[in-house]
């Protein structure tokens, strides 16, 4: 008797742990969206070209295990002209394979008028890309404890 009771205490501890780490992610992606909404509400905007694809490998060339997707990601450069007439040029921070965009391709850029270098092109990738992650992980985790938790309390 006394095992099963320890037994429930550490479900328990392991069902808070879970609505807790989701509730967490959940917070962080709430953050990470206000980011975005921030950016967006205070950029200006510029149109853009992609002048060329810089191709990384993002792992540490530390770790020798081999990963299912070791291959490059391509992040794509972009050149655009700020309000200033200052013509600029930045890589944007979200690199993927097959590459999202193609040299000669026009987007638009977002940047704040203060700080230009700190430009982002609109996409979904740039702005809600880690948002959506951690809001959804956070979101799974915290559900998944919840029905754990509403059906362990039916049981009891």
């Amino acid at each position: 008797m006394q095992v099963q009771v320890r037994g429930e205490g550490v479900r328990k501890w392991v069902v808070f742990g879970a609505i807790a780490f989701g509730a967490l992610f959940m917070i962080v992606g709430l953050i990470l969206a206000g980011v975005s909404v921030s950016y967006l509400a205070g950029a200006e905007r510029a149109p853009g070209r992609v002048v060329a694809l810089e191709w990384r490998n993002d792992h540490t060339s530390s770790s020798r295990k081999k990963r299912v997707n070791d291959e490059p990601a391509a992040y794509p450069v972009i050149e655009f002209t700020s309000n200033d007439g200052t013509p600029r040029k930045f890589r944007d921070a979200a690199g993927t394979n097959p590459p999202s965009y193609e040299v000669g391709e026009q987007v638009e850029v977002l940047y704040r008028a203060d700080s230009p270098e700190d430009a982002r092109i609109n996409g979904f990738a740039s702005l809600w890309l880690l948002p959506l992650i951690f809001g959804g992980i956070g979101l799974l985790f915290s559900g998944i404890g919840t029905v754990i938790a509403l059906v362990m309390r039916r049981h009891s």
